[in-house]
């Protein structure tokens, strides 16, 4: 079955739009990787100030070759060191698991 990475994001409240706006700028960046099965940015309703970015890919293997390759060129958009804006999240941890069961709605 699949893995999931969740990339747990600490974001202060005047940086919620800068974050959104960059994940949404970078639409397309994952989607075609091989392995990739799913992404969903999820925003705090409210007692928390973490975003989850939630991944799933078919293996491991699959989420470590986008890592060590084009993940690398997404979070470096390009720009040089000095020019590379400042991080819209003041933390972030990454949560491993394996699916080890799934469901989903019922098709007629």
């Amino acid at each position: 079955m699949s893995i999931v990475k969740i990339n747990v994001l600490t974001v202060p409240d005047e940086q919620r739009e800068v974050l959104e706006q960059r994940f949404a700028a970078r639409a397309g960046a994952v989607e075609n990787s091989d392995g990739f099965e799913w992404f969903e940015l999820l925003r705090p309703v409210e007692g928390t100030d973490q975003y989850l970015v939630y991944t799933r890919w078919r293996s491991e293997e699959d989420f470590q070759k986008w890592m060590d390759g084009p993940m690398r060129s997404a979070h470096r958009g390009g720009a040089t060191e000095g020019e590379r804006p400042k991080p819209a999240a003041s933390a972030s941890t990454v949560w491993s698991f394996e699916v080890v069961q799934q469901a989903g709605p019922q098709q007629d």
